[in-house]
């Protein structure tokens, strides 16, 4: 944001803004306090167009009070001190809230019942930044710190803060933008990258057990994937420990008997997943997924890499050498 933007822009990114840190650009040389002054010029009432002043003193409003929480209060570990934001997405067992401005997060469960599932997440971030291939870290949020929060009333909870993945939506976003689903073509780059992020941890020791729309984000302009909340993680060989209730049906055999879960325990889940996203899948692609789907996980494929190679191989068959196919979300 080198210069105002227009009225029409200004007050639509304040509207939509969360924190303050998505009003700030990536620009070289960008600071917030830059991106202040140019919103501010660019809403205030006095330069409004004609008929616009409710809107520019309500947009002003707004971006004072984003301006005014983007230091937060402060909270204090053993490693660092941060100034934590407001809430920005609550997840199955814990509010995240900005930190530091935007660019970490703070996971805080809303119950310490739930701190033996924050400790399996924080275990396997460290796991994966460890002993995962570092050609593929960018499919797990990269941890910053791990420790347990007391508050007021002595309750200790065990929190993690991870850095933050900007300008991504969830899968479960992206089913409501698109209630009828998307083009297999749009589908086929988050599948891909979604194996590929599976193989990567599955290599690494890690089993994802809970690859559901909203612990898969992307990046629609630039087709990332990244997979998110591993509080259910498990070593291969392990039950995962909990389920989300909402979500039961997605779940494979194993997981609900409270058996072993496995690499096979992802790829149900996540050929699952995909396959609800699409509208109208093409039969060959429709028995692809009955391939990995099975109840018995010895039937499914047990290896998403070479999983993938098979994905590529149909996609080639459908549709022809791979493109880039932009992707956005409805305005």
């Amino acid at each position: 944001m080198t210069a105002a933007p227009s009225f029409a822009d200004a007050v639509g990114r304040i509207t939509a803004a969360r924190t303050f840190a998505d009003l700030v650009d990536d620009a070289p040389g960008q600071t917030a306090g830059h991106a202040y002054r140019m919103l501010v010029k660019a809403v205030h009432p006095d330069v409004a167009p004609a008929g616009r002043a409710a809107a520019a003193t309500a947009a002003l409003a707004r971006l004072a009070r984003l301006w005014a929480d983007r230091d937060g209060r402060v909270l204090t570990t053993g490693r660092a001190t941060y100034r934590v934001g407001e809430v920005v997405a609550s997840g199955d067992i814990a509010e995240l809230y900005a930190v530091d401005g935007g660019a970490a997060l703070l996971k805080l469960p809303r119950r310490p019942g739930d701190n033996d599932l924050m400790r399996a997440e924080a275990a396997a971030l460290d796991r994966l930044a460890s002993d995962g291939d570092p050609r593929y870290r960018a499919y797990a949020p990269r941890p910053i710190e791990s420790f347990t929060h007391e508050d007021g009333a002595r309750a200790r909870r065990t929190a993690t803060i991870v850095e933050r993945q900007n300008g991504f939506v969830s899968l479960a976003d992206v089913r409501r933008a698109y209630p009828g689903g998307i083009d297999p073509r749009d589908a086929a780059w988050m599948w891909r990258r979604l194996l590929t992020g599976l193989g990567w941890a599955h290599r690494a020791g890690v089993v994802h057990g809970a690859v559901l729309p909203e612990h898969v984000i992307v990046h629609p302009a630039e087709h990332g994937v990244v997979l998110v909340d591993w509080c259910y993680s498990v070593a291969p060989g392990t039950p995962v420990p909990a389920l989300v209730a909402r979500h039961r049906a997605a779940y494979p055999p194993e997981v609900t008997a409270g058996k072993p879960a496995t690499a096979a325990t992802d790829i149900f889940m996540a050929t699952g997943l995909m396959l609800r996203l699409i509208a109208d899948p093409p039969a060959p692609l429709a028995r692809f997924a009955a391939g990995c789907t099975y109840d018995a996980p010895r039937m499914r494929p047990q290896d998403a890499w070479s999983l993938l190679g098979e994905l590529d191989e149909l996609l080639g068959n459908l549709y022809g050498p791979r493109r880039f196919r932009p992707f956005a979300m409805p305005a």
